[in-house]
């Protein structure tokens, strides 16, 4: 069977796990879908979310977890939705951002099909060095790789990731040519990064801290437009003499069947879990900043980030 079959077979099994369960539990049950495996970020901030807002709500609030496709079938599954399905997918830049432009057939149409609720929370990229490189400071990062072109390989933890493009991005504005090596997840990556069999490496900012306390590797800048609370000592690209923001986020969608009004109220409930002071505690211990925003807030840092990094991911020409 060709794989658009087997995806749409998938699709049309799991709109059933959908529809199986809204009549029964729609109107008791919040299910909050998250398209990877548990123990991720998004998983954390799904959950984090759900221990405050079925309280809020005086209901029942699940996180399930729905894998495959890098996230697309879960998006495509909610895309299915009817109207009386109490259910929310947290997503992310990847899903909404990155699969439509670089997926012929996405399934979904990242604007169309869906509704933003609320955003929860953002993160910075950190670009980070093995001890061997001789430098310090972005700038000598920057001058280090002119000058030994042949160091400059940039370590991924998977091509088509935000690092990866966030790596082109830091190319392009520093006007420095180098090879993106993509690796299969975060953990391979920081190991060559140690072991010095890459010299540079980008990834989530919470990713490298733990090797960077240890003194196994070192940060030496950030993306976000300030320090980020979790590294203060880490200064930002800005702050290095490269003008560069760049952040990711999490945010909570429903399906465009879903009624404005209860999307609003939803919004509204997570917005007072993510105000909660004792939710942004335990958002700020698992190293992810926590945001409280509106449905029309939502939807306007999406656009403003489809902005900023559309281009880059065009430019690119990447094909999964």
């Amino acid at each position: 069977m060709h794989r658009r079959h087997l995806i749409q077979a998938a699709s049309a099994a799991s709109l059933g796990w959908l529809t199986s369960r809204a009549h029964a539990q729609a109107d008791t049950t919040l299910r909050l879908v998250v398209p990877y495996a548990p123990g991720g970020s998004s998983d954390r901030a799904a959950r984090l979310v759900a221990d405050k807002l079925g309280p809020k709500l005086g209901q029942t609030v699940v996180v399930e977890n729905r894998t495959g496709a890098g996230g697309r079938l879960a998006a495509q599954q909610l895309k299915n939705a009817p109207a009386s399905q109490n259910v929310l997918m947290l997503a992310n830049p990847a899903i909404m951002v990155v699969a439509p432009l670089v997926f012929k057939d996405n399934g979904y149409d990242a604007d169309k099909d869906f509704q933003p609720v609320s955003q929860v929370s953002d993160y910075e990229f950190g670009l980070a060095v093995a001890q061997a490189v001789p430098v310090k400071q972005l700038s000598h990062l920057l001058a280090w790789l002119r000058a030994n072109p042949a160091q400059a390989n940039f370590g991924v933890p998977a091509t088509g990731s935000l690092p990866h493009f966030f790596a082109l991005m830091t190319a392009e504005k520093a006007d420095v040519k180098g090879q993106v090596v993509g690796y299969r997840g975060s953990g391979p990556l920081i190991t060559d990064l140690i072991g010095g069999q890459v010299p540079v490496a980008f990834d989530t900012l919470d990713t490298l801290l733990p090797q960077h306390e240890g003194g196994k590797l070192r940060i030496l800048a950030s993306s976000g437009a300030q320090r980020s609370s979790f590294a203060k000592d880490i200064p930002t690209y800005r702050e290095s003499g490269l003008d560069l923001v760049a952040t990711g986020w999490n945010a909570f969608f429903a399906p465009a069947a879903m009624p404005r009004e209860q999307v609003q109220r939803l919004s509204a409930a997570i917005r007072d879990v993510m105000n909660d002071p004792d939710t942004r505690r335990r958002f700020a211990d698992a190293k992810m900043t926590p945001v409280a925003s509106t449905a029309a807030q939502t939807a306007a840092m999406l656009k403003a980030y489809r902005a900023q990094w559309a281009p880059v991911v065009r430019k690119s020409g990447y094909q999964p």
